[in-house]
């Protein structure tokens, strides 16, 4: 048990130090606001205030955690470690920045409730973020820091102890088109016909027909490849289903087909699933509470995953009307435009609604990369690719995270656009796995 005092206790309190303590250090705290108490206690001991008290481990309390409403921060960057922090303090703090404070901007994603640039699909970008722009976004700078923290901690405290968390390695498949050809209809098949003619594309219109004709495999069907990964090398995968309705920017097979249908409920038997939420669905609740209830009645069982089409996140509504359907986990938290840990975490967490200054139940899955990232955003090819999964890797392995990556399954056709791909897969998985 860890005993910390400070001069008020908030929403904000209360959230940054669950963070810290319960989500990463999986151990217990209390919090104690009077100082007769706080000094009676016997134990680990952190004074989180303006000024020391006893012996106990000081740190500066900045002003964040104690103010409502949202409005821009100071933040002064410096070194620390083999990363940076920001809400640096002075004085006699036996820290050199104010952790808690830190952490919760980044996990509450205070700067996207700022003003801020969005790009082309109305999302908050890399470019616009305090990481991407010192240049560590590639880092879980919050289980840096905490680690960190732990250490001293332990100086102090030499009998102080907690769980030792245990390295994760997780691969996240989204299903945006479980099938190139097969299942779209006579008029999609026509209009694919049609392209094909109209673009010289040969290859494609042969492709097509021999598929329908049943003389080849579809070129995205890898899901025999996915569930031998699954079962010979004992790996945990979680799919992604996007059941919406044929839109600008969600072209899936309709759930009406039989094909698809069958699917997902074979992948249901080996592998965790939820639903990818349309992109039409940010702007409609209701086709958000049709898609849920779509993939609930394929598998009859409750849908409680979800990850956005598009990784389109706008909060806090998002995640509101994820709440609102009773999804409790999330995997959505990254980039489209560059890889790394958007919210300084390698760990899941829980999301806080700073506009009601309230912490959640939805919990909060955050993944490092995703193979569209480095193909189309970044421009790095499949021969370039690995070292930048293996850095991240890496990263997580020090401080004993969860790696999720982002994959879909045309992506793994080993084929076209994908040619080389299927091997960066794999190696990923040999590096990576547990």
């Amino acid at each position: 048990m860890i005993y910390v005092f400070t001069h008020k206790i908030t929403s904000r309190v209360k959230y940054a130090f669950n963070l810290v303590f319960k989500d990463v250090m999986q151990t217990d705290y209390k919090l104690i606001s009077d100082r007769k108490e706080f000094e009676a206690v016997e134990g680990v001991k952190i004074a989180y205030t303006i000024n020391p008290i006893d012996n106990a481990f000081f740190i500066r309390s900045k002003p964040l955690l104690f103010e409502n409403g949202i409005s821009d921060q100071e933040i002064n960057v410096i070194p620390f470690d083999r990363t940076k922090a920001f809400f640096g303090v002075g004085g006699n703090s036996m820290f050199p920045f104010d952790i808690f404070a830190a952490s919760f901007y980044l996990a509450a994603r205070y700067e996207e409730y700022l003003p801020h640039k969005k790009d082309v699909y109305n999302r908050f970008d890399a470019p616009q973020s305090l990481a991407f722009n010192e240049g560590i976004l590639h880092q879980p700078v919050i289980n840096i820091w905490i680690s960190k923290f732990t250490d001293l901690l332990k100086e102090l405290y030499p009998g102080f102890t907690m769980p030792e968390r245990k390295y994760k390695f997780i691969t996240t498949i989204d299903v945006d088109n479980a099938y190139a050809y097969l299942e779209k209809g006579f008029v999609r098949s026509l209009m694919g016909y049609g392209k094909s003619i109209l673009t010289f594309d040969y290859k494609g219109f042969k492709n097509r027909t021999k598929t329908l004709l049943g003389l080849q495999k579809d070129p995205y069907d890898t899901f025999e490849y996915q569930e031998n990964l699954v079962k010979n090398q004992n790996l945990t995968f979680i799919y992604f289903f996007l059941l919406g309705d044929y839109g600008m920017n969600d072209k899936n097979i309709p759930v009406s087909s039989r094909r698809f249908q069958s699917l997902i409920k074979s992948i249901s038997d080996h592998s965790k699933i939820g639903i990818h939420p349309s992109f039409a669905s940010n702007y409609n609740f209701r086709k958000l509470e049709k898609e849920v209830t779509r993939l609930s009645n394929v598998i009859n069982r409750e849908i409680w995953r979800s990850r956005q089409h598009f990784l389109k996140l706008v909060l806090p509504d998002t995640y509101r009307n994820l709440i609102e359907l009773d999804i409790t986990d999330d995997f959505t938290m990254g980039y489209a435009s560059n890889y790394g840990f958007r919210a300084g975490l390698c760990t899941p967490f829980y999301f806080y609604d700073l506009d009601l200054e309230v912490e959640t139940n939805l919990k909060i899955h955050p993944f490092a990369i995703m193979e569209g990232t480095l193909k189309y955003y970044m421009e790095i090819d499949s021969k370039a690719a690995i070292p930048h999964f293996k850095r991240l890797i890496d990263e997580v392995r020090m401080v004993n995270g969860e790696f999720i990556s982002l994959w879909h399954n045309d992506s793994l056709n080993n084929s076209d656009l994908w040619k080389g791909w299927k091997a960066v897969f794999e190696e990923m998985i040999a590096y990576g796995k547990e």
